[in-house]
């Protein structure tokens, strides 16, 4: 993977004008989570992750074969 999580979580950081530290306080997570991410540690909380990439602006597009039934089913099943 050419542009990795690790890699995409520094630029913004530093494109943000932030610290680890501060990334951390707004994201309300240990400055070493953010090393560890920074740093591309496979094994976060998905809720600690989440809280990062929000505080960056970074949303998740998810990909699949199925993905357009996916959609389509999920939508029937809400009506």
């Amino acid at each position: 993977m050419q542009n990795s999580l690790a890699d995409i979580i520094l630029f913004h950081r530093k494109r943000s004008g932030l610290t680890q530290q501060e990334l951390a306080e707004l994201a309300g997570v240990g400055k070493n989570m953010i090393y560890e991410l920074e740093n591309g540690k496979i094994s976060v909380r998905l809720d600690n992750l989440l809280k990062v990439l929000q505080v960056m602006n970074i949303e998740l597009d998810f990909h699949s074969p199925l993905w357009e039934a996916f959609l389509r089913e999920h939508s029937d099943a809400k009506r």
